[in-house]
């Protein structure tokens, strides 16, 4: 299943939409993704996101440790997926990706991140109903 596909029969679009509204700060195209029941597990704290605010309570929480870092200017890049698989109205997703940033002025890029996505289909379309950031190495 290529990660590059825009169908809504695609979960993997979805994922893909999901990130493309994160790079542009877009907390509300980012909660359109989700299944209302979604989590979020991230190496941040609290760790664990869930209900129909998660998408938004994540981003804020996102914003507010970064302002406290000296972080900001996240961006995401995904590669293919290592693993996608559809059973029925249920998607899982993983997928290799690259997240740059600036902290305290200096770019910093974390390379081997993976992100993994379970998804629900609701009608026509995918959403996120979990997904998971596994950190990967800092390499500045």
């Amino acid at each position: 299943m290529p990660l590059e596909s825009r169908s809504p029969e695609d979960p993997a679009a979805t994922v893909r939409r999901y990130v493309e509204a994160f790079n542009r700060g877009d907390v509300e195209a980012m909660a359109a993704c989700f299944d209302a029941a979604a989590t979020i597990l991230d190496g941040m704290a609290p760790h664990v996101w869930h209900g129909p605010a998660a998408a938004r309570d994540w981003y804020r929480d996102v914003l507010s440790e970064g302002a406290h870092a000296g972080a900001g200017d996240y961006h995401v890049s995904l590669g293919p997926p290592l693993h996608a698989q559809v059973s029925g109205e249920a998607a899982y997703v993983v997928v290799p990706a690259t997240m740059t940033f600036k902290l305290r002025d200096q770019q910093v890029t974390q390379t081997g991140a993976v992100f993994t996505a379970a998804l629900r289909k609701l009608g026509d379309e995918w959403r996120i109903a979990a997904w998971a950031w596994a950190k990967g190495q800092r390499a500045n």
